[in-house]
């Protein structure tokens, strides 16, 4: 798709050079909105304008919200106050709002200028709604039907208003703006008769979110129940809006993207890799780096407290990095899935025990067969091949054994953190791969040299 996009935009600027409008036009048309951002992306910005002219009115519209919020600046600019209401009047409300957000404070205010009363009224109380909630991320444009419409009098609603809404498929059905219940086309085009009324059709059995329930809640429960939308009530059960399927995806997309960098350890970016300067990556990575480099520093107070262990016996200081690279590996495997279990809704503090217990489980088989593996390479590479004669069979059970305890409390670490994070009302994310090999460095460096001085008598 890269080099698709590529080609157009070198193909477009060729004709643009030209001066080929109308074939320029010709290519756009038959263009997906998301392909035409993708092409416009690679345009010099007073280009933008002129390409953005060339597209249908709808068409422009679409491609425009498509469009990453640079760009998007960009074109506001280069176009007249008569072409950004033309694409405003095309725009549904949840996209005007996402735009709204993206911009500066003067751009917005042109936005709001040039958009009509009615959907800059919707926008504001839109905006009102808390960040990441259902209320911020939902559209008011859907089809209202109420339970003593027939059948017929519903289809030619649709017909006349559809065309202004986001969804029809799914028709709500209100009584004194409560929802009563929903009803799809599919069962309005199969009703037996015209004349049959919406609520003997209606499904009752509603699910909903509350304005305030959380994004990613609502795009778990719309996944769960595989819905293309779900409406949106306020606290007496009034309708206020649906959150649509394409609105839930972006949800999912920015929250998983959000949850890989904070478990990278890094601070999350609304900008895209490639749109992010070396400044702003420094910026979102040092925190972490930082922290993580203050928090290594336990790990050199333990070593150098054993430092006279590791004279006595300087081969054991070789095993070091293998005990503490395995224990985070084996805290970041726990944690990872804990983190993601937590993430899909599939656990709750309440289930700390069957987690913990079901961990132990994990890790003694585990630590077992790393124990036993271990064992068998110091003995087989370190003495044998490496012709180390420190080496003994008590340093071999010893670092065996450091091994399967290391991997124990790595693995009850890595479970307990994100879960003890989350009913704390933390990101578990933040209790990811970074933070949990430090800690647990610590404990596999105090394991080792703990047996060790016990059955090494050091």
């Amino acid at each position: 798709m890269a080099e698709h996009s590529v080609t157009v935009e070198n193909t477009l600027q060729t004709l643009l050079t030209d001066k080929k409008y109308s074939t320029i036009r010709d290519i756009l048309v038959t263009m997906n909105p998301a392909d035409i951002a993708a092409v416009f992306a690679g345009v010099e910005s007073d280009k933008l304008p002129l390409l953005f002219r060339l597209l249908p009115k709808e068409l422009a519209a679409e491609s425009f919200v498509e469009m990453e919020s640079e760009e998007q600046e960009s074109l506001i600019k280069g176009i007249s106050d008569k072409e950004l209401r033309q694409v405003m009047d095309e725009l549904y409300v949840d996209d005007a709002v996402d735009i709204v957000e993206e911009m500066p404070a003067n751009v917005v205010q042109r936005i709001l200028a040039q958009a009509d009363p009615e959907m800059r009224k919707e926008i504001n109380e839109i905006l009102q709604y808390p960040e990441d909630s259902a209320g911020s991320v939902m559209t008011t444009e859907y089809v209202k039907l109420t339970p003593d419409m027939t059948v017929g009098d519903a289809i030619l609603r649709i017909r006349r208003t559809g065309v202004d809404k986001e969804t029809i498929y799914t028709c709500y059905v209100l009584q004194n703006r409560l929802l009563v219940g929903t009803v799809s086309v599919k069962s309005l085009l199969l009703a037996p008769s015209d004349l049959q009324t919406i609520d003997s059709i209606m499904e009752s059995n509603l699910i909903t979110v509350t304005t305030h329930t959380d994004q990613e809640e609502v795009a778990r429960m719309m996944s769960k129940y595989n819905l293309l939308a779900i409406p949106v009530v306020d606290g007496d059960n009034r309708m206020v809006g649906i959150v649509t399927f394409d609105d839930a995806m972006d949800v999912v997309e920015e929250e998983t993207t959000e949850d890989m960098e904070i478990m990278a350890g890094m601070t999350p970016s609304d900008k895209t890799y490639l749109r992010s300067s070396p400044f702003d990556l420094f910026l979102h990575r040092i925190p972490w780096l930082s922290l993580l480099m203050i928090s290594a520093t336990f790990t050199g107070m333990i070593i150098s407290n054993f430092e006279k262990a590791l004279a006595a016996m300087t081969c054991l200081a070789a095993f070091i990095p293998m005990l503490m690279d395995t224990g985070g590996n084996s805290g970041s495997q726990s944690s990872v899935t804990v983190i993601r279990a937590l993430s899909l809704g599939e656990l709750e503090f309440s289930d700390l025990g069957k987690v913990i217990w079901k961990e132990i489980r994990t890790a003694l088989i585990c630590g077992a067969c790393l124990s036993v593996l271990c064992f068998a390479k110091v003995m087989l590479v370190d003495r044998l091949i490496m012709g180390n004669d420190e080496v003994s069979i008590m340093v071999a059970v010893v670092v065996g054994l450091t091994l399967a305890v290391t991997v124990l409390c790595a693995k009850l670490v890595g479970c307990t953190l994100p879960m003890l994070a989350k009913k704390l009302g933390f990101d578990p994310a933040v209790m990811a791969s970074p933070f949990i090999t430090t800690i647990v460095d610590a404990l596999s460096l105090l394991v080792y040299f703990g047996i060790a001085t016990a059955l090494l008598k050091l």
